[in-house]
């Protein structure tokens, strides 16, 4: 299965960009009762979040129910090898989500809160940046 891409963009390549700040948006718990929460910043790609997923998934045995709350929309370009430089810029190489701290990234429900917290510890081993587990406050 190829990594997560978008299915069409409006525009090819996009430039760098700069990732100062929190997160705008995103930063609150909307579906689950667990989440893991970016406290550092950097790029996640396609490949790490399939990483993160199937840890998840594989802990929690196919039982609960798993939100994916980031994707990877952002064009990252790469010149081929031993190329000179100049002649523009290269052809994409991959997609990136830009994550800043404060961002959920994945949410879980239906699942105890001791299988939650080991399965986002081995999801946040497949992670760039650091993280924080997350427990809704206002649970009966």
């Amino acid at each position: 299965m190829p990594a997560l891409t978008p299915s069409r963009t409006k525009y090819r390549k996009s430039m760098k960009g700069r990732m100062r700040g929190n997160a705008k948006g995103g930063d609150s718990m909307a579906f689950g009762d667990y989440a893991i929460q970016a406290l550092g910043r950097g790029y996640f790609t396609g490949n790490q979040i399939e990483a993160a997923r199937v840890a998840i998934t594989r802990h929690m045995k196919r039982k609960g129910k798993l939100w994916i709350r980031v994707f990877p929309h952002k064009p990252i370009t790469k010149k081929p090898l031993e190329t000179r430089m100049g002649k523009g810029k290269g052809p994409v190489d991959h997609y990136v989500a830009v994550v800043k701290p404060g961002l959920i990234l994945f949410e879980l429900a239906g699942v105890s809160l001791s299988i939650a917290r080991e399965a986002m510890r081995l999801a946040d081993t497949k992670l760039p940046f650091k993280t924080r587990f997350v427990v809704r406050e206002n649970m009966d």
